[in-house]
């Protein structure tokens, strides 16, 4: 299967139309049913082998790392001799993927009716990411996937919610930022990426309750609204329709969208 990265004719690019910015875990599929409790035993395992500590230690470094940098492979990277390539494959690698994942019914047709480009943006590693939209049966509606391998720069590796590498993946995906509607569970690159101008849908529908990833405790669908939020949903139906409504038009001098397409 071709990458959706890979070079390919310049899309047409229409002033205003929308592009969605899709994360993959927990938004376009429930990874926290299988694969996130899998991936983060495969890193904490990795680790443990790796760095030669306990679990308690490798469990601290494994959360200490994702909360400061977005991503436990950058922290690792950093901070420990860990081959940033052989980490990705070792913790991505699912033989029975299919079985693990759960997603919304009908997921091909509820992306496929929404106006405009459409993107995954995801701190997984690409191979991961290709191999769930293909079994998803929807790679063929994004035209890439930006993977955290191309989030790299010169200086080293990068994640979300990382505003510089943001802008320079937008640059080469020929994306305004004023355009760009960023779908995602995780609220603080949600909060990141608001202040450059982007709008943002928090997806819920598949966060873990009462407590999130790691012990996190997460906001209860319907019991708030972060500011940086322009709209907050439980399901990708929920999106379409509120497209189909008309409420989410592009932010102008409201603090919350009212509409996802251009007038």
């Amino acid at each position: 299967m071709r990458s959706p990265h890979s070079k390919r004719r310049r899309p047409r690019i229409n002033a205003g139309t929308p592009v969605w910015l899709f994360d993959l875990d927990n938004t376009l599929h429930h990874a926290s049913h299988a694969i996130f409790p899998a991936i983060n035993q495969a890193m904490t395992q990795y680790i443990i082998d790796a760095l030669q500590v306990d679990r308690d230690q490798a469990n601290l470094l494994r959360t200490g790392y994702t909360q400061r940098y977005g991503a436990a492979l950058l922290g690792l990277t950093r901070h420990h001799p860990v081959d940033p390539h052989d980490f990705l494959k070792v913790v991505h690698t699912f033989p029975d993927l299919r079985a693990m994942l759960r997603a919304e019914r009908g997921l091909a047709r509820l992306i496929a009716a929404l106006p405009g480009r459409k993107i995954v943006l995801t701190n997984a590693p690409e191979a991961y990411a290709l191999a769930v939209l293909e079994e998803l049966h929807i790679e063929r509606l994004f035209e890439r996937v930006i993977a955290i391998e191309h989030m790299r720069d010169r200086r080293g590796w990068r994640a979300k919610p990382d505003p510089t590498m943001l802008r320079r993946a937008m640059r080469e995906a020929h994306v305004k930022l004023a355009d760009a509607i960023l779908v995602e569970d995780t609220r603080g690159h949600l909060k990141r990426y608001r202040r450059l101008g982007i709008r943002t849908v928090w997806i819920t529908g598949h966060l873990p309750t009462p407590a999130g990833v790691d012990g996190i405790r997460a906001l209860r669908p319907g019991t708030g609204r972060p500011h940086y939020v322009d709209r907050n949903i439980r399901s990708l139906k929920s999106l379409r329709s509120g497209t189909r409504s008309g409420r989410l038009k592009r932010r102008q001098t409201c603090s919350r969208l009212t509409g996802m397409t251009r007038q």
